[in-house]
């Protein structure tokens, strides 16, 4: 039994996932984010199937307390919704250096030696771990221990921002795995990170 760790990211065609800090703090995310209702659909499919999900605190606390609150928000599509009942139930890790406490099915993973703790995750889980946070998937793709991305480009070039990747020591190189496109110009790529260990 081992899990696999798949970041999941809404990027900008060069590769960026957000051009101001913080303003992916309203539903939907910024402007640039063409998040439709098929393309929702396929998230929480998606999401559905994960084994779980670690995220870094930052991404946490975006998602937290919104996609609880939306669960019972009937001014909200029944798509978003069920989104919140998804992200709510999945078991998850936070980690942080700061926190000491999260609620909603996750445990904390303190970041003094995370990346070793995650490791061991990965052993003891079976399916596909999302991974949500730049920095926190910087440092298991350092740690050969990030096995998939999962890319939805959106079709708008931001030209500064927070990149997918913070600096990297040396090329990722990818096998495409799956490919598909949404409503909106949106597109989606899988790919397996090769030297995965």
């Amino acid at each position: 039994m081992a899990g696999r760790f798949v970041y999941w990211m809404n990027v900008s065609l060069d590769l960026f996932i957000e051009r101001e800090v913080g303003e992916h703090g309203d539903i939907g995310g910024p402007s640039w984010i063409r998040l439709g209702e098929p393309l929702h659909r396929e998230f929480n499919a998606r999401a559905r199937a994960l084994s779980m999900m670690v995220q870094g605190r930052k991404v946490y606390e975006m998602m937290d307390p919104f996609w609880p609150n939306a669960r019972t928000d009937e001014s909200l599509p029944g798509f978003l919704r069920e989104y919140g009942e998804i992200w709510t139930d999945k078991p998850k890790a936070l980690v942080s250096r700061t926190r000491t406490t999260a609620e909603h099915n996750t445990r904390i993973i303190g970041d003094d030696n995370a990346i070793e703790q995650l490791a061991v995750l990965r052993q003891e889980t079976d399916g596909e771990i999302g991974i949500g946070g730049a920095n926190l998937a910087t440092q298991l793709m350092q740690a050969h221990l990030l096995d998939e991305l999962l890319l939805f480009t959106h079709p708008v070039v931001l030209g500064a921002g927070r990149p997918l990747f913070d600096a990297l020591d040396q090329p990722l190189e990818l096998d495409l795995l799956e490919q598909d496109s949404f409503d909106q110009g949106v597109t989606m790529h899988r790919y397996a990170v090769r030297g995965a260990r």
